[in-house]
C-alpha cells in the first residue's frame, strides 16, 4: 500500500482537449441561418463555448423567447449531428498537440484520476471518443446533459464524489472562464491554457492559478499547485 493521496485532474472538452471550433462554428452559422437570422461573430460563437446550449443561446439572442431559444437550440444540434453524419467532424475537430501524450502520462499513475466536465452533450462527447480513442482514460465523465450550465460547479462535485478524492488533491483544466470559475466554485485549484477561446488575462482574473502555453508544460504546473519538490 502507499500513503501517496489520490489525485485528479478534470479536463474541460471544447477549447482545451479538442480544437472543435471549426465545427462549432459551422453549426452556430447554419443553425442560424437556418431561421433567417443573421449568424454572430466569430468571437460571439467562441465566447460562448463552455456554456449549455439553452444559455449559449440565450448570451447570443438575449432578446429571443423561450420558444425562438429553444428552435435555436435545435437548429444546432440538427447541424452539428449533420456535419458529424457526413464524416466532416474530425477533421474540423482534432486533439490540440500535445493532448494525448499528456492524458497517457497522467493515466499511467497508479495515485491519479482523469475527468471530464463539459458543456457538450453525452452524445457530442462519445462521438469524439470514437474519433480519437481517449474515452478510456476517465475515470469521471460529466456532461451538460446531466448537470446546470457551466460555471455552476455540480461537474466538479460530481467528479468528487465519484472519484473519492478531496478538494485540495484536484485541479481542473480549462480554456474559459466559465472552467476556472466552475473550478473555484467547486473549492478546487484552477489552471487556464493559451490555446483555447477565451483571453488569458480573462483566465487569469477568473482566479486561474496559473496559465499554460502547452501540454508538456502541465506535469510542472501540477506539481507546483501540490507542493510536490
Amino acid at each position: 500500500m502507499t500513503d501517496t493521496p489520490l489525485k485528479l485532474v478534470i479536463f474541460d472538452v471544447d477549447g482545451t482537449l479538442v480544437d472543435s471550433q471549426a465545427h462549432i462554428l459551422a453549426s452556430m452559422n447554419w443553425a442560424f441561418a437556418a431561421l433567417d437570422m443573421t449568424p454572430p461573430s466569430r468571437e460571439q460563437t467562441l465566447s460562448i463555448v463552455g456554456l449549455s446550449l439553452p444559455q449559449a443561446m440565450a448570451r447570443l439572442v438575449p432578446e429571443a423567447s423561450a420558444e425562438l431559444n429553444a428552435q435555436l437550440v435545435e437548429a444546432y444540434k440538427n447541424s452539428f449531428a449533420d456535419l458529424r453524419q457526413r464524416g466532416e467532424s474530425a477533421a474540423a475537430s482534432p486533439l490540440f498537440p500535445g493532448a494525448i501524450e499528456a492524458l497517457q502520462a497522467l493515466a499511467a499513475q497508479d495515485e491519479m484520476f482523469l475527468g471530464i466536465a463539459t458543456g457538450k452533450s453525452r452524445r457530442g462527447l462519445d462521438h469524439l471518443f470514437e474519433l480519437h480513442g481517449f474515452g478510456p482514460l476517465f475515470h469521471t465523465v460529466q456532461v451538460a446533459d446531466d448537470h446546470p450550465s457551466k460555471p455552476h460547479p455540480s461537474m466538479v462535485l460530481t467528479c468528487l464524489d465519484e472519484t473519492g478524492v478531496a478538494p485540495e488533491n484536484t485541479v481542473i483544466l480549462g480554456d474559459t472562464t466559465y472552467d476556472i470559475e466552475m473550478g473555484r466554485a467547486g473549492g478546487i485549484q484552477a489552471i487556464g491554457v493559451d490555446w483555447g477561446y477565451h483571453e488569458t488575462d480573462a483566465l487569469t482574473a477568473a482566479g486561474a492559478a496559473m496559465i499554460l502555453s502547452d501540454f508538456a508544460a502541465l506535469p510542472e504546473a501540477l506539481d507546483q499547485i501540490w507542493g510536490v519538490a
